[in-house]
């Protein structure tokens, strides 16, 4: 095997081992956040809403059923923040 080939036999392997250590680690990130409704800004929630169909479109600021996801614990302590839609 040349040099060359061995060079980027090695990146590739290196890729691949980065990509399978974001993948095992992304749901610990996860179960540390929470969604907390009513205190995102308009254009800024992470997901759809009752009335749009995908992140970035709630309407208004502190939309009731627009969420953004926080760091579990935080939400209580935001003024308007709610973990329920409504």
């Amino acid at each position: 095997m040349s040099k060359k080939n061995l060079a980027v036999a090695a990146a590739v392997t290196g890729l691949l081992a980065l990509g399978a250590t974001t993948l095992t680690t992304a749901p610990a990130h996860a179960a540390d956040k929470e969604k907390c409704y009513g205190v995102v800004k308009a254009g800024k929630n992470d997901c759809a809403t009752a009335n749009s169909s995908c992140a970035g479109t709630s309407k208004t600021d502190g939309q009731k059923d627009a969420f953004v996801m926080v760091p579990k614990g935080l939400c209580d302590r935001l003024a308007g923040g709610s973990k329920t839609a409504g």
